[in-house]
């Protein structure tokens, strides 16, 4: 959706999201998740606690980006119903994700410098992973028509997700000036050439 299209209602929430995830980061980072309270971070943006709790569930939310509005239900719903190759279209929505969460060069060193400051926010950060590969795993099960425990819409969640964390890791090598899209897409036709069968 191209930003002529977003209300002005809906573009006061994504920059009031975006404050509340940035001054979490940043104080963090600055103490650590014990060194302030959910009042303090609302009295910094400008925002009310309830509104905070419109976003997030958490202080931990906040810092790692998961909104409690963020809802890929488009996203998935689209892959769901599309009929090309499985892995281009998982790659696809992993990618339309990515660009949602609006990570850039200074918010990714901010998340990096809070986690250090707080390792706590590791085991937030990889339980919202497994919810996510359980999720997807659903996902592509439904759209190939599998059952719930058929191991291939597993593989084929890790075998994408699995791409992830190196393309991120590329992309914020190249200082975000190559398209993480690109990236992607590359490393994907890397892996189905390895994993090719030979005649």
């Amino acid at each position: 959706m191209g930003q002529s299209a977003i209300s002005p209602r809906e573009q006061r929430a994504r920059e009031t999201e975006r404050a509340l995830r940035r001054r979490a980061r940043e104080l963090t980072a600055e103490r650590g998740l014990g060194g302030y309270t959910v009042d303090e971070l609302c009295a910094d943006a400008g925002v009310s606690r309830r509104t905070f709790f419109n976003y997030f569930a958490s202080k931990e939310n906040a810092v790692l980006g998961v909104g409690l509005r963020s809802d890929s239900t488009d996203a998935d719903e689209a892959f769901a119903a599309s009929r090309g190759d499985l892995l281009d279209e998982l790659a696809t929505l992993m990618v339309a994700r990515w660009e949602a969460g609006e990570m850039d060069l200074t918010e990714a060193r901010l998340v990096g410098a809070a986690v250090e400051r707080s390792p706590e926010l590791h085991r937030t950060f990889f339980a919202h992973i497994a919810e996510a590969q359980r999720a997807d795993r659903a996902l592509v099960a439904r759209r190939e028509g599998w059952g719930d425990d058929d191991e291939r819409a597993a593989v084929a969640v890790d075998l994408v997700g699995s791409l992830m964390r190196p393309c991120v890791d590329e992309f914020f090598a190249h200082d975000a000036h190559i398209p993480f899209a690109e990236i992607f897409r590359r490393r994907l036709a890397v892996a189905r050439s390895l994993l090719a069968v030979s005649d």
